[in-house]
């Protein structure tokens, strides 16, 4: 199983019955990825989709129960590996690395999405055809 499968397990287990392009725009990939993604989930009886009862467009994403066997594995070696590379630090110490992770990884996401939010924004604002000049 891959990390982006594990990604979409432990999100789906977060938000049960949430859209595929919702889960899209969470983990920053094309809704295409994601479907693919799915398909295989799917395929080994981890995720079933169902149709929204409101719009029948949208398919809601659901956690099968082998996914809850691979949700506890995932669990037990993240618990390990945070064990492992806290060895040695204080608990103040711990606390402190992960409000400065968890702050430098909020400012990276924000960066990420003024990013994309400009370079959108140029491409909109570009001409539709090339200016004499530029040529």
């Amino acid at each position: 199983m891959t990390r982006a499968q594990w990604a979409i397990l432990i999100w789906l287990e977060r938000q049960p019955g949430i859209s595929q392009k919702e889960l899209s725009e969470i983990l920053e990939v094309e809704p295409i990825t994601v479907a693919r993604l799915i398909d295989r989930l799917e395929g080994r009886g981890m995720v079933e989709r169902r149709p929204d009862p409101r719009d029948r467009r949208i398919w809601r994403l659901h956690l099968l129960p082998p996914a809850h066997d691979v949700l506890h594995e995932i669990d037990e070696q993240r618990t390990d590996m945070t064990r492992i590379v806290t060895i040695g630090l204080s608990e103040a110490s711990i606390e402190t690395m992960t409000e400065a992770l968890l702050r430098m990884k909020a400012t990276l996401t924000q960066e990420s999405h003024a990013a994309r939010r400009a370079a959108e924004a140029r491409m909109t604002a570009a001409p539709d055809s090339v200016s004499p000049e530029a040529v």
